[in-house]
């Protein structure tokens, strides 16, 4: 409820219901991953994801990024591997978690996993909430920012971050004990941490259009593309209004 940009965010009306809903009622299609949780330090969040049926765990208020509430919250569950999907995705389709956990459980090896889509509007690209991706050759993450980058590249060469990544149980638990490190802070991006370290963040690319809501007008603009959506129909019928 304390995000700098957009205080309240999580519970801003969305299409007539709390952006979190949304969320949740998304990520819980998905038939890969087993259960869905909602992880919170806010009663008022909680409160709210008990009354639309949701599963909610209440977790410390000292973490300054997701990455670290989610691993608290995972602490006691018995699984393998655990998805941190950012509460401000309310465009996430459940296609996207069923291919990321596909593709972790094919291959073994990998600790950590982040959903990519491409840049398909010069608009979105420069802006600096919605969070840039350069990989190597082995689709692997080679940095992050806010800044545009590669600046010289076109579309096709233009990835930004989801705010889906997925973990081996005991990578996230190793993650959550790695101190923050300088660029993470700066760029405040949780996967830098990563990075700095010395791990390897895998970047798998998705077709889905989805993109975190940052500020008011990130959740105008999710508002006017979930108007046409067809996920958005069939969850909860016509496309309402935000509540201002």
């Amino acid at each position: 409820m304390a995000a700098s940009r957009f205080p309240g965010k999580p519970l801003a009306m969305l299409a007539g219901r709390p952006m979190i809903e949304h969320v949740y009622r998304r990520a819980a299609r998905a038939l890969g991953p087993d259960r869905t949780f909602i992880a919170t330090p806010d009663r008022e969040i909680y409160d709210a994801a008990v009354a639309f049926g949701a599963t909610a765990v209440m977790t410390s208020a000292r973490h300054a990024r997701a990455t670290d509430r989610v691993a608290e919250a995972a602490r006691e569950l018995p699984c393998d591997i655990v998805i941190n999907i950012q509460g401000d995705e309310p465009l996430i389709h459940p296609a996207m978690l069923d291919a990321l956990c596909i593709a972790m459980t094919g291959e073994p090896a990998m600790a950590c996993a982040n959903l990519v889509n491409r840049f398909g509007r010069d608009e979105d690209f420069r802006n600096p909430d919605q969070i840039k991706v350069v990989c190597d050759r082995d689709h692997n993450v080679l940095f992050m920012s806010r800044q545009p980058i590669p600046s010289g590249a076109g579309h096709d060469g233009r990835l930004r971050q989801l705010g889906v990544i997925g973990f081996r149980r005991d990578f996230l638990e190793a993650f959550a004990s790695l101190p923050p490190t300088p660029l993470e802070r700066a760029e405040s991006i949780d996967m830098l941490r990563v990075i700095e370290h010395g791990f390897k963040v895998r970047a798998i690319q998705t077709v889905h259009e989805s993109f975190g809501v940052d500020t008011v007008e990130g959740l105008r603009a999710a508002e006017a593309r979930l108007a046409d959506d067809p996920m958005t129909r069939e969850l909860f019928g016509a496309v309402g209004t935000i509540r201002r």
